[in-house]
């Protein structure tokens, strides 16, 4: 039990800290600084918790839930997944540059949190974080399946999270927040034992691309290239294109909603209209043939 404290402890104490430094870094810096850099790095920060902290399954999977809540409501929109970063430009929604920022302050912020977790582990604050300090050093791979079986499911799980993340971003916090917190415990459940579920690259690099078992280059097929596949797939289905490469429709046809009024057929240059024969200019009653008194 008390090894279970510490690990929250540090899981919460991580939480806190994080936020804390997102505030000032929000006050401090730049706009441009803060939403493309400062947040993300914080995030992925707090995104290790439930991994460094050495949790059970059902415990993991209840952090990662909680985890996810708060991310939604108080991160301030950090992404923490290099992939939702590429969704986002291949939506045409973010510039090159941008892109490349918030990706260079998620492998940042990552390796940042690699440190500040082998340095909790060296306190030996319980006998859970010993463990964890000793594993560290020949820890054993998290891909538990064959590699092309890996890649699929990685890329499954990637399909069904940006899928979700496509149809439910114009939604209100209140019900976008728990669903996406609730796809990713289901996601976790269901394919954690074949792979861990991590469809997010640079937590996948970061936990297990160290560990012994399997090559960089297969790591690399599972944890990068499967994750990227369903990514893209999300975004083919949700809008039938890559807007950012293709203007024109993939998948499906798109009808005008609004049908053009049909106007009167234009008179070619050569035609003359005829005058309507028959008395309908004249007046009802009156003779075809005036009389020489008439005026």
């Amino acid at each position: 039990m008390a090894g279970l404290n510490v690990s929250l402890s540090f899981f919460f104490a991580t939480f806190a800290l994080c936020e804390g430094a997102r505030r000032a870094s929000k006050a401090l810096l730049p706009v441009g600084a803060y939403e493309g850099f400062a947040r993300e790095v914080m995030r992925m920060l707090v995104e290790l918790g439930p991994w460094a902290g050495g949790f059970g399954p059902d415990l993991l999977l209840t952090l990662l839930f909680l985890l996810f809540l708060a991310h939604g409501a108080t991160l301030d929109g950090a992404l923490a997944n290099p992939t939702v970063s590429l969704q986002e430009f291949l939506m045409a929604e973010a510039s090159l540059p941008g892109t490349l920022l918030k990706l260079a302050a998620q492998g940042l912020g990552m390796q940042a949190a690699c440190t500040l977790t082998h340095l909790c582990w060296a306190w030996e604050l319980s006998d859970l974080h010993l463990l964890q300090s000793l594993m560290a050093q020949s820890c054993s791979s998290a891909l538990r399946t064959s590699v092309p079986h890996g890649a699929l499911v990685e890329a499954a799980c990637a399909f069904c999270f940006h899928l979700i993340l496509l149809h439910l971003r114009h939604s209100p916090p209140a019900y976008r927040v728990p669903a996406v917190a609730l796809l990713v415990t289901v996601t976790a459940y269901t394919a954690g034992p074949f792979t861990s579920a991590f469809f997010n690259p640079a937590l996948a690099t970061s936990v297990t691309f160290g560990c012994s078992g399997h090559t960089l280059l297969e790591y690399a097929q599972v944890y990068w290239l499967g994750p990227l596949t369903g990514m893209v797939l999300a975004v083919l289905l949700h809008q039938g294109r890559l807007p950012r490469l293709f203007q024109r429709n993939l998948f499906y046809s798109q009808k005008n909603k609004y049908r053009a009024p049909r106007g009167k057929p234009a008179l070619a240059s050569g035609d003359t209209q005829t005058p309507a024969k028959g008395p309908s200019g004249r007046e009802p009653g009156r003779s075809s043939v005036e009389g020489p008194h008439s005026s």
